[in-house]
């Protein structure tokens, strides 16, 4: 029997989580392919818990399509409401710990500084509203959660704005990214460390969290970096939002405070850049 379930197991942080496991030698955690573990379907969802009766389960299934989402809201309420919604029940009915991962897409993203767990919330785009009604169903149900917000994942696994940068830096002469958003870029393995810090330390300061790396930086400063870390010789120009136009909205600031899950739960956290780096060196190791 596993002591812990990861739904979403095929997507970037379930692939990271893997990888994490097996390099701390982390054991018990079942990594369950979707057609297996569908969070809508609730009759397959409770015989999952029946079977396995696990001590944690973290869910990293999500819509995260965010322009096709503007489309899609029914569908993305189903997976990052209704999903949630079944999982939570399901913990507080089998005494689980449920660990739910969230987004800074959940703010507004008008000001100017860091933004903390009790700040209001106030999404601009469907993706935003329907991952914040998620964080929401939580709580009447059980009362132990870790729901942790982060920001701009990326890694060596799945698809994501590292490896499209690299990829895009070597086809083209040039290329123009967005400047005027700001918010911070997250490692997925720096997340899954934490992840699984939660559960072999087996906390009990359940609650909302927000957690990715220390900094700040646009997405064309992100880009420069990625270029300059990869040794990419590649043309790169700062351009307004308002020249690349995209059916969601994105917040322009969306920096988040880590003072909370710093003293919670003792981590250090990488900057941006160092976690960026191994990354970069990994990614050039990989065949």
């Amino acid at each position: 029997m596993s002591s812990t379930l990861v739904f979403g197991a095929s997507g970037q942080l379930g692939q990271c989580l893997a990888h994490v496991a097996q390099e701390r030698n982390v054991g018990g955690l079942a990594f369950l392919p979707e057609a297996q573990a569908n969070i809508l379907d609730v009759p397959g969802l409770t015989a999952l818990f029946e079977h396995h009766r696990p001590a944690y389960v973290i869910n990293c299934a999500a819509y995260t399509a965010v322009d096709k989402a503007e489309d899609e809201l029914e569908l993305a309420r189903r997976i990052n409401r209704d999903g949630v919604e079944n999982l939570a029940r399901l913990c507080g009915e089998h005494g689980s710990t449920l660990i739910q991962i969230s987004t800074d897409f959940v703010f507004a993203g008008t000001g100017n500084q860091p933004l903390t767990e009790t700040d209001e919330t106030a999404p601009i785009s469907s993706y935003g509203l329907t991952k914040l009604e998620g964080e929401q169903v939580i709580a009447p149900l059980t009362d132990r959660y870790f729901t942790l917000r982060t920001s701009w994942l990326y890694s060596e696994f799945a698809g994501n704005f590292v490896k499209t940068m690299q990829k895009l830096g070597r086809e083209r002469d040039e290329l123009r990214v967005i400047w005027d958003q700001v918010g911070t870029p997250t490692y997925a393995i720096d997340l899954a460390g934490v992840i699984l810090t939660i559960i072999e330390n087996g906390s009990t300061a359940y609650g909302l969290y927000h957690y990715s790396n220390e900094g700040l930086t646009s997405w064309y400063d992100f880009a420069t970096a990625i270029f300059e870390l990869s040794g990419i010789s590649v043309r790169t120009t700062p351009i307004r939002t308002s020249e690349y136009p995209t059916k969601a909205t994105r917040p322009s600031f969306s920096v988040m405070d880590k003072t909370k899950i710093k003293a919670a739960l003792g981590v250090a956290i990488p900057h941006w850049r160092a976690s960026l780096k191994v990354c970069v060196e990994r990614l050039a190791a990989m065949p």
